[in-house]
């Protein structure tokens, strides 16, 4: 069996479009620039995957025609978008110094780290409060009976929401499930309500 790979460059000189070249760094920044600004959203510019399959034509300078003729303005409403935020990246960049830079290295290497990884304590922690209790977590040969944490006098394990799907678990956890699911701003966290009278 022969395996052949095509790199984007070559499938843009295939089908004879046209790709500008842009100095080193700039794609970067305007890829920035337009996530934040929302650019090239389909409120903005149309349903880009709909719209090709919509065109009847053939040939890149047929698409540009008809897809300019749907669209008369977005061009430029999206230029002025990304436009402005480009702006305002240029201020940022002016207020961004070598101590900036560090305090950021410092958040994510080790604030982020230690709160991306031990979040399980603020999970008891957040119950804890909840129950109007006191938590700890568990010690190492509690943990070898699955047991990660106790919430007043009761021990529970913490464990992801996916968890809950799997059928053929290899391990019996004999104690109440505090289970969690990660989301962009934070951590949904569920238990039963009589998590302190499940002896």
């Amino acid at each position: 069996m022969k395996k052949i790979k095509i790199t984007n460059d070559k499938i843009t000189s295939l089908l004879t479009a046209e790709s500008p070249s842009f100095p080193k760094y700039a794609t970067q920044i305007i890829n920035l620039a337009n996530q934040n600004a929302g650019g090239t959203k389909p409120k903005v510019v149309g349903q880009m995957s709909d719209l090709i399959q919509q065109f009847e034509g053939s040939g890149f300078k047929k698409w540009e025609e008809w897809y300019l003729a749907q669209h008369p303005n977005a061009i430029q409403k999206a230029t002025e978008k990304i436009v402005e935020m480009v702006e305002n990246l240029k201020d940022a960049m002016t207020k961004i110094d070598q101590e900036m830079i560090e305090m950021w290295v410092r958040d994510l290497v080790i604030v982020k780290t230690f709160v991306g990884l031990k979040f399980q304590e603020a999970i008891l922690k957040a119950v804890a409060d909840e129950l109007k209790t006191n938590y700890r977590l568990a010690e190492p040969e509690e943990e070898s009976k699955g047991i990660d944490g106790f919430v007043g006098s009761q021990a529970v394990s913490v464990k992801p929401q996916s968890y809950e799907a799997k059928n053929a678990l290899s391990e019996q956890i004999l104690v109440p499930i505090i289970f969690y699911e990660k989301m962009k701003d934070g951590i949904n966290i569920y238990f039963e309500d009589g998590l302190l009278t499940n002896k």
